[in-house]
């Protein structure tokens, strides 16, 4: 059996997927980056993101009720990583990445045309926790690279996203998404047919 060690209390959750989340901010389009995030509900689609209270996005989330979530591919790893570490009340993080930036249904939501998907989400519900808050926000329409499509369906494999992880020593890396290991939905029934051990 397995040994356990206890570390206290940790964000040790993996995977955490990188995302670039976008508002308009006095007006003008801003991301940054984001580990802390996940599907919430699936009707109506809701997913949550953690974003840290002195953020200049949170601000345009608060001003318009409105943002965006970019699924960005392994080929968007360093303006991920600038949005990231550079605050758009300072910098210009749209211009000096060379995101095209474009809107949906929702006008005060941007979106990045280089991130092969892009989730316009109506702001629900703001939960403040401590060091972050938790915005709930509905998905209002969706946007994929026809590029990543096959059969007219998201594929993971042209989308290729990434996510963040924290190592050891807290060196923190971004990581590819891995191999199939198991087909979902399935893979859990050979359970079924394992004999029960004898107690």
């Amino acid at each position: 059996m397995t040994r356990k060690v206890t570390l206290g209390p940790q964000t040790l959750l993996y995977p955490m997927p990188a995302l670039l989340v976008g508002s308009n901010v006095d007006g003008k389009p801003n991301f940054m980056t984001v580990a802390w995030s996940g599907i919430a509900n699936s009707n109506p689609p809701m997913l949550t993101v953690g974003i840290q209270h002195h953020r200049h996005t949170l601000k345009g989330i608060r001003e318009n009720g409105t943002f965006s979530v970019n699924l960005p591919s392994v080929d968007q790893v360093k303006e991920t990583d600038y949005c990231g570490i550079v605050s758009g009340a300072k910098e210009d993080k749209a211009a000096i990445c060379h995101f095209n930036v474009f809107y949906g249904r929702l006008v005060t939501a941007p979106l990045i045309q280089e991130c092969p998907v892009n989730l316009e989400c109506k702001m629900i519900h703001i939960l403040e926790l401590g060091s972050h808050a938790l915005v709930v926000g509905e998905i209002t329409e969706t946007h994929v690279s026809e590029s990543c499509l096959t059969e007219g369906e998201p594929d993971v494999h042209k989308i290729r996203p990434f996510a963040f992880t924290q190592g050891l020593n807290k060196e923190n890396w971004y990581s590819a998404l891995g191999e199939a290991i198991a087909k979902a939905f399935s893979v859990g029934m050979e359970i079924k047919k394992r004999p029960l051990s004898a107690s």
